[in-house]
């Protein structure tokens, strides 16, 4: 039975939960009004790039459902899904995909897009920050990346960035040293828009050696930071304004990160192959009018039969809540992530109806 699993395979302490409990539950974001009749305990964890966000559904869901409990740990993608798997959780958050051995160890999946980033190219370069970008098109940015353009005044830099004093020096690539859907992401924009100047794979693993590197996204927010003419990519709402952000676009029309042009692309964003009606995984669009091309679309993973009544019915309304408007403007005015589109969050819910007991 799940619930015997998941109280054997369980990485999370006592002490850590109640941690969680703790700092998931906020006492000011009690609803004086709340009347529900849901009651349980469900556990989370996985893709960091969710946490704030789950944070901010956590606290508003349970305000509204005083006899409910959840609880969500980081710990990455990979590891979210393992314990998924294992039983020793109860949802995941994902920024890559379950795969076919993952889905079939549980009976199958409900794969959810409910958090939505812009991923900002952040560089360190004196008197470019916060609102002063440098334009890329997809290709330039791949040359940059791969390191086959190696100093910031380049000629193909300076030809898409006319009048900017862009300095005599040394590009310094920053990359993952971790495995990340944010690198998966970044490197499916790349492979999709220039091929020829970047002939990689899409994966989670950065595929480039020898340069710097940071583990997460605090680290590679703190390498980017620690040095000049340095360059690397993050979730755009963990990017401080020391940094600036590159404006990618092509044909003379560049698109700097932001939330509205995240949403864009979400817009235009299609199913992909591997889809099913339960199963809603996204691909956004990379070419469409005044959209930020290169966006993290992070999925919340349940199980699509669970042997208690009681925790699929709770985990059933977090992710519908996680859905709904209210849950979509709380994560937004904590992330600055991108809403779901109404279409989208038909297809989710319409998901979220088939997971049962």
């Amino acid at each position: 039975m799940l619930l015997t699993r998941r109280g054997a395979l369980s990485a999370l302490s006592a002490a850590t939960l109640t941690a969680l409990t703790a700092c998931g539950r906020d006492a000011g974001a009690a609803d004086p009004n709340a009347s529900s009749d849901l009651v349980g305990e469900i556990r989370g964890a996985g893709a960091t790039s969710q946490s704030d966000a789950q944070d901010a559904w956590m606290n508003t869901f349970m305000g509204a459902n005083l006899r409910v409990t959840v609880d969500y740990a980081g710990g990455g993608s990979g590891a979210g899904r393992t314990k998924l798997v294992e039983g020793a959780i109860d949802f995941a958050g994902t920024d890559t995909p379950m795969t076919a051995d993952e889905i079939s160890r549980i009976g199958g999946a409900v794969e959810l897009p409910l958090y939505i980033s812009p991923i900002a190219v952040a560089y360190n370069l004196p008197g470019f920050t916060g609102e002063s970008h440098v334009n890329m098109t997809g290709e330039v940015l791949a040359k940059v990346l791969s390191g086959a353009i190696t100093r910031w005044n380049d000629p193909a830099l300076a030809a898409l960035n006319p009048g900017a004093a862009l300095p005599d020096l040394r590009i310094i690539v920053v990359g993952r040293s971790d495995d990340s859907g944010t690198t998966k992401a970044l490197t499916t924009y790349l492979a999709t828009v220039a091929p020829k100047a970047w002939p990689h794979e899409p994966e989670e693993t950065w595929p480039l050696r020898g340069g710097q590197s940071g583990d997460g996204t605090a680290g590679m927010i703190q390498t980017v930071s620690a040095a000049t003419g340095t360059i690397g990519y993050a979730d755009a709402s963990k990017v401080p304004a020391t940094l600036g952000t590159v404006a990618v676009g092509s044909n003379g029309a560049y698109v700097p990160v932001s939330a509205k042009a995240a949403a864009t692309a979400l817009d235009a964003a299609t199913l992909g192959a591997e889809a099913d009606e339960t199963r809603l995984l996204y691909q956004p669009s990379h070419d469409a009018e005044g959209a930020y091309p290169i966006v993290l679309v992070s999925y919340l993973a349940a199980l699509l039969r669970y042997d208690d009544a009681q925790i699929a019915a709770v985990v059933k309304a977090y992710l519908r809540f996680a859905a709904s408007t209210r849950g979509q403007d709380a994560s937004t005015k904590a992330t600055g992530c991108a809403p779901i589109t109404r279409q989208m969050r038909e297809k989710i819910n319409a998901a979220i109806d088939k997971i049962a007991a």
